[in-house]
């Protein structure tokens, strides 16, 4: 039976859940609230788009510009006009290399772009925060689906880039899109957890800064990770590159277990970011 408790003159209902429901209620807490505050999503998020090329004369073209750009540059590099060691499979052309790196840049950009932001995204949207009734972790959302846009328009580019060199595309790039979904929860999970850091103190940010670079070396963007070597795995990213390559490149389904690694990765980082920002949210507006 629910109990009433009077907190300022107000009465309060206070449910008697078993543990159960407080879990499931736990599970669906995020997921009902993105649900309630879409419309401030969807509001904030046409903000930051529009805003991100305001005053270049190119506007979007930059964002396929880059992609492009960075094909270009990874197949002129192991050319031997540069004369740069080619450390592909054997019998790989260079553009194919360049492509199998630019796949993995692209879950690697998207982590970066996450972890650079979210220790200093709460101060950022601080007068959002500390003057209006706002759903801050509701910035984490707006900030994993901005990167989102931009990432997908670098998938597409690299499609196309693949179609154009393999003179199509493997039926299983149909399945490239469903990748996004649990790389976008895990990235989403990341970004609560970093937002929470970095709110109490802005050397999370200049952390990001340090880490972020040398992680791209733990993670396969240039190289293949050795098979049944789980040691690679231990870093999430390497799950999500690999079933990207597998899905585009390769044209073959990917391990089950790499899936099954990627989905798990993706339900913990979520939940537990979602906890951890949950459990320090009432102090964030008086530390920021």
């Amino acid at each position: 039976m629910p109990s009433v408790k009077v907190v300022n003159g107000k009465q309060i209902v206070v449910e008697a859940l078993g543990p159960s429901q407080r879990f499931k209620r736990f599970l669906a807490k995020p997921l009902l609230q993105m649900r309630y505050n879409r419309e401030i999503i969807l509001a904030i998020l046409r903000r930051e788009i529009a805003a991100r090329f305001t005053g270049s004369a190119g506007g979007w073209l930059w964002a396929v510009a880059a992609p492009l750009f960075a094909i270009a540059v990874y197949t002129f590099a192991f050319t031997t006009k540069l004369q740069m060691s080619f450390v592909g499979e054997e019998g790989q052309r260079p553009i194919t290399y360049a492509l199998f790196i630019f796949a993995g840049l692209i879950v690697f950009n998207f982590f970066s772009e996450m972890a650079y932001r979210s220790p200093m995204l709460l101060h950022e949207y601080a007068h959002f925060i500390k003057q209006t009734i706002f759903p801050s972790d509701m910035l984490a959302v707006i900030s994993t689906l901005r990167a989102a846009v931009y990432t997908g328009i670098g998938g597409i580019v690299m499609l196309i880039c693949v179609a154009a060199v393999n003179g199509g595309l493997p039926w299983t790039a149909i399945l490239a899109p469903l990748l996004f979904l649990p790389l976008m929860a895990f990235l989403t999970g990341l970004s609560w957890f970093l937002c929470a850091i970095g709110a109490f103190t802005r050397d999370a940010g200049y952390l990001m800064i340090n880490i972020v670079p040398l992680f791209m070396f733990l993670t396969p963007v240039f190289f293949r990770p050795p098979s049944g070597d789980i040691f690679f795995y231990l870093n999430a990213l390497t799950a999500y590159v690999e079933i990207m390559r597998d899905l585009v490149l390769t044209g073959t389904l990917p391990n089950p277990l790499v899936v099954l690694w990627a989905l798990a990765t993706s339900i913990f980082t979520f939940y537990f970011g979602y906890w951890f920002f949950d459990r320090y949210r009432n102090v964030i507006v008086d530390v920021i």
